[in-house]
């Protein structure tokens, strides 16, 4: 046992019996196979021509996707060091939503290069050294080589859309499907002093199994997941004045248990016809202020649901606070928490609201708001596990379309700007004297496997691939990359391949980090839960 120290008085015991301590290269060696593993698990389905996974969770729940991210956060990783690689992809994941498997294949690229290095005795801290000394130089490279486009520009931002699907499910669809992407966003940019800014949240998605991936729709407005509460209520009402209310439609129960004593039956109906005259009178507020549909977070009492539905008022009840603020910004209304307080101005407006059946479900559709600054994507497709694939490759669509409006910059894709990294960093790292070049250098190889993954998946040779690409980019070719489509080395920006910039940032920052600091640990100290000196997690 590591933990413990024989000295001149005897045994010294540090730590605890069970703990299971692992030192210096065995710890080093132990941790790069555990990310290496991450990264070859996301591997095959890098790129156009990569594969899907299927997961199936503890309960049976299966999920098909090659979305690095939700591979590894559906996947119940064990290994401490193997979990930093799964961070990496949710880090790349939430900062610019697309890139994910790319990020971890590269983190794990770099650990196993550094491991050839450790193996020649080259000290880690050294290596660590040159991998960040050469992502610094990387990024700078990045910014050179990199296109300025204008924000608003929306054939690129086409291109862009169409790019991210390419390598999912829905590339067949993805000339339709990176219309809707590229409208919805430009329909919620808010332009600010500084360029501008995109919230995602203004876009509500909606999936529904049924259909095709084609009849997936974009809808200047707001679907609700909610039917009309009464029946007696119209199900569909063209110019419609839209009052958003987040109280009850019902009368109060009093907070302390109250009692009424009451000594004449009369009473006892003067009683009740009390709470059916307030309920009224709250209709009539409503109906007087012009609105002929009504939303509402809460319940709606059924006395008040009747006199809605005389007064011909859609009314919708318990919808979401989410919902609610997404209709107030697409219809203009203002959502009111009392309803006495109403007046006219507060209502929102917008062409049709409707009632339609979805498969089974029957939803609220409210559509044609005058400028929306929210919308909706409802996502059709053949089954459940295809639409929540959809949902995937539409969120990353979004969001590298979100990236360039935000920072406007691109460079091509299909491992080019990897290709053309490693070229440059190679020559640049021939300026450096000591170990540090050795760094360098296989940071250059690491940045290839990229490219070389593309080829791979797409069945090509791998060998002669490289060397075509090597060749074409020391010829000056810089946006020269992988067709993976077309199985052969082309000009990416000529065939439209485009992707974000800050992606490659991301991506670059993110495996350097993780890649470096799993090289820093030199001692994995696992101590054991509970005073039952039970066993700690398992290190292989």
């Amino acid at each position: 046992m590591a933990s413990i120290q024989q000295t001149p008085q005897g045994p010294v015991l540090v730590l605890k019996e069970s703990a299971l301590q692992q030192k210096g290269r065995d710890a080093q060696k132990n941790n790069i196979a555990a990310a290496k593993l991450v990264a070859e698990l996301v591997r095959t389905s890098l790129g156009p021509r990569g594969m899907d996974k299927m997961l199936v969770d503890s309960l049976g729940d299966v999920t098909i996707t090659n979305d690095g991210a939700t591979i590894l956060k559906e996947i119940d990783v064990q290994h401490p060091a193997a979990k930093m690689m799964v961070e990496i992809s949710k880090t790349v994941d939430n900062e610019v939503g697309d890139g994910t498997t790319s990020s971890v294949v590269f983190g794990g690229a770099l650990l196993a290069k550094a491991e050839e290095l450790l193996e020649k005795d080259v000290h880690a801290t050294v290596i660590i050294e040159g991998y960040q000394a050469a992502a610094e130089k990387a990024l700078e490279l990045l910014t050179e080589m990199a296109k300025q486009v204008g924000p608003n520009d929306k054939e690129i931002l086409l291109k862009i859309a169409k790019t991210s699907m390419q390598s999912k499910l829905i590339s067949e669809d993805s000339d339709m499907l990176s219309k809707l992407v590229v409208d919805s966003i430009l329909q919620i940019v808010e332009k600010e002093a500084e360029g501008h800014k995109v919230d995602l949240d203004n876009i509500k998605v909606e999936k529904k199994a049924g259909g095709s991936i084609r009849n997936t729709q974009f809808i200047k407005g707001i679907v609700l997941d909610k039917e009309v509460v009464h029946s007696g209520m119209p199900t569909k009402i063209e110019k419609a004045k839209i009052a958003l209310l987040n109280s009850a439609l019902e009368i109060e129960k009093t907070e302390m248990s109250a009692e009424i004593r009451i000594s004449d039956p009369t009473q006892m109906q003067m009683f009740l016809e009390e709470e059916n005259r307030m309920l009224k009178s709250m209709v009539d507020k409503i109906h007087q202020i012009g609105a002929n549909v009504l939303i509402c977070q809460k319940g709606i009492d059924d006395i008040a649901q009747h006199y809605l539905a005389k007064q011909g008022i859609l009314s919708v009840r318990r919808v979401k606070e989410s919902d609610m603020t997404k209709l107030a910004k697409a219809t203009g209304g203002r959502i009111s928490s009392n309803i006495d307080d109403m007046i006219s101005k507060d209502l929102g407006l917008a062409d049709l609201v409707e009632q339609r059946k979805v498969e089974t479900d029957k939803w609220v559709f409210i559509e044609g708001c005058k400028n929306p600054k929210a919308i909706t994507l409802l996502l059709r497709g053949g089954s459940q596990r295809v639409v929540d694939e959809v949902d995937r490759s539409m969120h990353d669509s979004l969001m590298v379309v979100k990236d360039v409006i935000e920072k406007p910059a691109v460079v091509a894709g299909g491992g080019a700007p990897e290709e053309f990294l490693a070229s440059n960093l190679k020559e640049w790292a021939d300026k450096f004297e000591g170990r540090e070049q050795l760094a360098i250098k296989k940071y250059a190889e690491a940045l290839e496997v990229i490219p070389l993954t593309i080829a791979e998946n797409a069945g090509m040779d791998p060998i002669n691939t490289m060397v075509t690409l090597r060749a074409k980019h020391s010829q000056g070719r810089k946006w020269t990359g992988i067709d993976a489509r077309n199985t052969r080395v082309a000009d990416m920006f000529t065939i439209d391949i485009i992707e974000p910039v800050a992606v490659k940032e991301q991506i670059i920052k993110s495996a350097t980090e993780a890649a470096c600091m799993i090289l820093r640990i030199d001692d994995v100290i696992a101590s054991s839960g509970g005073r039952g000196g039970g066993r700690g997690p398992p290190m292989g």
